[in-house]
């Protein structure tokens, strides 16, 4: 039985407001703390796996999210405990790195982040696209 989990990749460019990604941290530090090995794009594939597939509660969904105030995700993880959790550490370059833009790039800043795992392959062979070449 192939695993879904392990099934062909497919990357995605997501961009999305800051307090979103940061709560998608805090969803896998709770996902660390409880002894999962987790990264951003399983727990984005879990969510969106489980996710009701109906009209009307794609909608509820969409008007909940439209209708939040930009500071509705600014409180602190739910619980005390969550200062303990582990600290969500990414493999590679860090997102934030003051890297030197390409010269003639029309690409924004925020336009450049990915919410893909690097962990896992980015070519259906399992090698990077460099590495098939």
């Amino acid at each position: 039985m192939k695993l879904l989990w392990r099934a062909r990749r497919r990357n995605t460019l997501v961009t999305w407001p800051q307090a979103v990604d940061d709560r998608l941290e805090r969803l896998v530090a709770a996902g660390l703390a409880a002894h999962e090995n987790v990264s951003r794009s399983q727990l984005l594939a879990a969510l969106v796996v489980n996710a009701e597939v109906s009209p009307e509660h794609v909608a509820a969904l969409i008007q909940a999210y439209r209708s939040m105030s930009a500071d509705a995700l600014d409180d602190t993880p739910g619980s005390s405990a969550a200062e303990d959790w582990p600290e969500v550490r990414h493999p590679g370059p860090r997102r934030n790195a003051h890297r030197p833009k390409p010269q003639g790039s029309a690409q924004s800043a925020g336009d450049a982040d990915d919410v893909g795992d690097s962990n896992e392959p980015a070519h259906p062979s399992g090698t990077s696209p460099a590495a098939a070449s």
